[in-house]
């Protein structure tokens, strides 16, 4: 917990607004509630605070957990949710956005801007197959507060359709590249730019394609420097790693 949280739970206290068991769970490291210990802390180590993984959950589950989040911090994100789980969810938790696509559940304190830094995280995707993993990257960046900018469907079959968007790409801090079949979108990006490339391999592709390992297997071998590889599907991590670097290279928070 930063210096000017402490104070402001100390302050509350003292004034009688907030009793000590409120405190103590405010000022502990994490909340213990029985079958998971949510890391309150988190933002204050990393940057950003804990993002729910939703594979494997059960409705309940998820909603303590959000709803404990929702007491500490302004940001809640929680990954891979099904429709039919989103729904139950969010018929008891107040003010989540769904994103079908993603399989994203958002929601975002009233006072909380919803940019944070200057400039934006360009988020390419090779083909509309690839949306599902694009979209995890973009609404992970854009719930950390980084502006995006999507252009999908600019893979290498038509490539004409990349060169049309080649300055805003190069404009941006970093470019998220996800690309199934061969992987060939991220070597030729790396080609083209100056900046920092986050590739995301995707399971998409036919038989020999092995459910992704050919285009996780390209993007490591490519000879394009600047580029750093998530695992397939992974495009949670691509927008985290993503906007860490948008983060850390702006480093200028907006009024």
């Amino acid at each position: 917990m930063g210096a000017s949280s402490l104070d402001d739970v100390l302050n509350r206290v003292k004034e009688g607004s907030m009793d000590i068991k409120e405190a103590k769970t405010l000022l502990s490291s994490f909340e213990d509630i029985g079958f998971a210990k949510v890391d309150h802390q988190r933002e204050d180590r990393t940057g950003f605070p804990e993002v729910i993984f939703g594979e494997g959950k059960t409705v309940e589950q998820m909603i303590d957990i959000i709803e404990s989040l929702k007491k500490n911090t302004n940001r809640v994100l929680a990954t891979r949710i099904s429709e039919e789980k989103a729904e139950k969810v969010m018929s008891v938790v107040a003010d989540l956005d769904y994103n079908e696509s993603a399989r994203t559940l958002f929601w975002r304190h009233p006072d909380e801007p919803a940019l944070l830094y200057n400039g934006y995280i360009a988020v390419l995707c090779a083909g509309t197959s690839d949306l599902p993993v694009a979209e995890e990257a973009a609404v992970t960046a854009e719930a950390f507060g980084a502006s995006v900018k999507r252009m999908y469907d600019v893979g290498v079959a038509g490539i004409h359709r990349l060169f049309h968007h080649l300055e805003e790409i190069e404009n941006a801090t970093v470019a998220i590249t996800v690309a199934g079949m061969e992987g060939a979108l991220t070597s030729v990006v790396g080609g083209l730019i100056s900046n920092p490339i986050v590739a995301v391999p995707t399971s998409i592709g036919y038989g020999a394609n092995f459910q992704g390992v050919s285009s996780l297997l390209s993007m490591l071998n490519a000879c394009s420097p600047g580029i750093s590889v998530m695992n397939i599907d992974n495009g949670f991590g691509a927008g985290y790693y993503a906007t860490l670097i948008h983060k850390n290279h702006r480093n200028t928070i907006l009024d």
